[in-house]
């Protein structure tokens, strides 16, 4: 007899089962007309109120069977949690099913339950537990019923996913990981902090409707918030741009200059600036209180003895770039100013030129595009310029394989500025970058595509402009060198980066084979160019291009890696530590073997990351060298130097054979 009963889990599992089958056995090519049925029978699963632990038990044999081949989700270690939210809630059913799979993956591969190279279990439990800082709403059950409504059946699933990877990743204490997460992540000082901007949204969401499990961090967690929405008193309750102008036009001196030195409290504290503060900064000009200025943008006497000099200059980037929106420039301004590079001449008047430039359509296009509509784009690309000049080392790569770019406009921005903004001069006026290599020039517009496939709009204002130059510039050096039979950056960094990069050169694999090769002689060289015992006590004068061979929390290779090397020096428990950027948006990482990168309280300043000098020279694989003779160098004991090889030889190094 036939009822219209819908199907049983059973049914709904053998028709899935038979589908990724079929996906499993298609070729490369035909995968795509397969995934489709895939998907459309995961959906009803994830519709079903029993389909989620099925699901997840099959989440190692969908990746195998190439469920997300060809897709935004191939890559899991490239993908960004701040975007799962808007696609769970606003992508069309497939995709938002596709979204689901791959969170049930990540979720698999912190139960130990999937194994996927390159991605940790640690940090996939980190991504999960972004994903769930990010969309408290669902998590609380306080989504908006028009978004419950537009999602159907399907929301329910979508829910249902968000309630069990907090069951099973851990409920007690969330808001209070996340809290810590965020301070984490501000102690380096990144460019880029919108996805930290809507994880204190959250946190601030979920206090108000009665979130708990902060404990101790409730006091982190207030001030995150007060720095954002309310860090002064006279904005304290969050009334709104306008009201808070009419409050500081109403205001005598000494409630203006609470006012000052509260804004730059509280944006020094965390690195963030309240869009209060750009109108405080506003008001000050508009006002002509600009006694009050040193006071709101927290200046050291080094900071006040450059604004002095560079008034009219100061207040003109101001005025061009302070933004609601584009705020972070004030701390970028400050850091600047602090940084005293404002005394090079060269550099103020190419600011003057930047803010008189004309950018080119094709320029504006890139920055709308990344940005938006709120500030325009040349005042986007000022403000952009100022946090990087401020923070040289707060520049990431994201999630695009750019990390060479990025760590050269790092490098720039702290050793040569004026270079950088000659670059950037090049791109806004005429869309492209011309760079010489061993005396020939290279027209970024006449070369093939490097290794972005595409522009980076997830970054910073500068790197959206210069990247994509950069990248194929760096591809084509690679390419004319590639039949030297050496490693190709023994020549691309030091005309990439710049003069003050080392011509000796040291790699610690034989190029053709990939295997280690003399390593104890390569460690010992490490330790004479950069160990202060071991060199004379040379510091390092301009910061080092190296290579590191990344590995993940179980000490297997991961991959090779730019980094720079920033300096040397004892911490404050009397180790030596190499102190070095990382362009990746976030320099702590597990390294395996007790390896974790240290990016606070062990000396750093912001953006460095460190590690002991032992620890750090185990996973190097590339440095170079300046080749000049040091007085006062002394040996390094054989057992020092048989400790760290033997890190590196069971770790990253396991399946190469040691010659040396």
């Amino acid at each position: 007899m036939m009822t219209d009963q819908a199907p049983s889990i059973e049914q709904l599992l053998d028709r899935f089962d038979h589908m990724v089958g079929q996906l499993d056995a298609a070729s490369a090519f035909a995968k795509i007309s397969y995934q489709g049925r895939v998907l459309d029978s995961a959906r009803r699963l994830l519709e079903h109120p029993e389909g989620l632990s099925p699901l997840q038990a099959r989440a190692a044999r969908l990746d195998a069977a190439g469920i997300f081949a060809g897709t935004d989700w191939a890559v899991p270690a490239a993908l960004l949690p701040g975007l799962v939210g808007n696609t769970l809630a606003t992508a069309e059913p497939r995709t938002i099913v596709l979204e689901c799979l791959s969170l049930l993956r990540l979720l698999s591969v912190v139960k130990g339950e999937h194994a996927i190279h390159g991605l940790p279990p640690e940090h996939a439990r980190h991504f999960l537990t972004q994903v769930l800082a990010l969309n408290l709403d669902r998590v609380m059950g306080s989504a908006s019923e028009a978004a419950r409504q537009s999602g159907g059946a399907l929301a329910a699933g979508v829910d249902r996913l968000l309630a069990r990877i907090m069951d099973q990743i851990g409920t007690e204490g969330i808001l209070g990981r996340l809290v810590d997460e965020v301070w984490r992540i501000l102690a380096q000082r990144p460019l880029q902090v919108n996805h930290v901007k809507s994880m204190i949204l959250q946190i601030a969401v979920a206090l108000d409707e009665g979130g708990n499990g902060l404990g101790e961090a409730r006091l982190g967690a207030d001030r995150l918030i007060s720095a954002l929405f309310g860090p002064t008193n006279l904005c304290r309750e969050d009334p709104g741009l306008e009201t808070y102008r009419e409050r500081l036009a109403a205001a005598d001196v000494g409630t203006l200059q609470s006012e000052a030195s509260g804004m730059a409290r509280a944006m020094h504290d965390t690195g963030l600036v309240s869009d209060y503060h750009a109108g405080l900064l506003g008001f000050i000009l508009e006002s002509g209180n600009t006694q009050l200025l040193p006071d709101a943008l927290g200046l050291s006497s080094t900071g006040l003895d450059s604004l002095r000099c560079y008034q009219p200059l100061v207040h003109a980037l101001i005025e061009e770039c302070v933004r609601p929106g584009s705020g972070q420039a004030v701390l970028g301004i400050a850091l600047m100013l602090e940084r005293g590079i404002l005394y090079s001449p060269p550099i103020a008047p190419s600011l003057w030129r930047l803010m008189g430039a004309t950018l080119s359509p094709a320029c504006e296009n890139l920055l709308t595009t990344a940005f938006g509509t709120a500030v325009t784009p040349r005042q986007m690309l000022v403000a952009g310029v100022m946090m990087l000049l401020g923070q040289p080392l707060g520049i990431g790569q994201g999630n695009n394989p750019t990390c060479q770019a990025a760590r050269a406009l790092s490098m720039w921005a702290l050793n040569d500025p004026d270079y950088l903004l000659w670059l950037l001069a090049q791109a806004t006026s005429s869309d492209r970058v011309t760079m010489h290599f061993e005396g020939q020039p290279l027209d970024s517009s006449q070369l093939a595509a490097g290794l972005a496939s595409h522009t980076p709009l997830d970054a910073d204002p500068v790197s959206v402009l210069l990247v994509p130059h950069l990248d194929r510039i760096y591809a084509e050096m690679g390419r004319r060198v590639a039949d030297r039979g050496e490693d190709p950056h023994k020549w691309i960094n030091p005309e990439l980066h710049g003069w003050w990069v080392g011509r000796e050169f040291h790699i610690a694999v034989d190029v053709s084979t990939g295997m280690l090769r003399d390593h104890h002689a390569f460690l010992r060289a490490f330790h004479g160019a950069y160990h202060p015992l071991h060199n004379g006590n040379e510091p390092v004068i301009h910061p080092q291009p190296a290579g590191i061979a990344v590995t993940d929390s179980a000490g297997s290779f991961v991959g090779w890696h730019a980094i720079s090397i920033i300096r040397v020096a004892l911490d404050q428990a009397g180790a030596m530590r190499v102190y070095f950027f990382n362009p990746n948006n976030d320099s702590g990482q597990d390294w395996g073997q007790g390896i974790v990168v240290s990016t606070s309280g062990n000396g750093e300043r912001l953006g460095e990351g460190s590690l002991p000098f032992g620890a750090f020279a185990s996973r190097l694989y590339i440095f170079h060298d300046d080749g000049l003779p040091q007085s006062g160098t002394t040996t390094v004991d054989d057992e020092v130097i048989a400790e760290i090889h033997d890190m590196a030889r069971n770790s990253w190094a396991a399946d190469r054979v040691i010659s040396g």
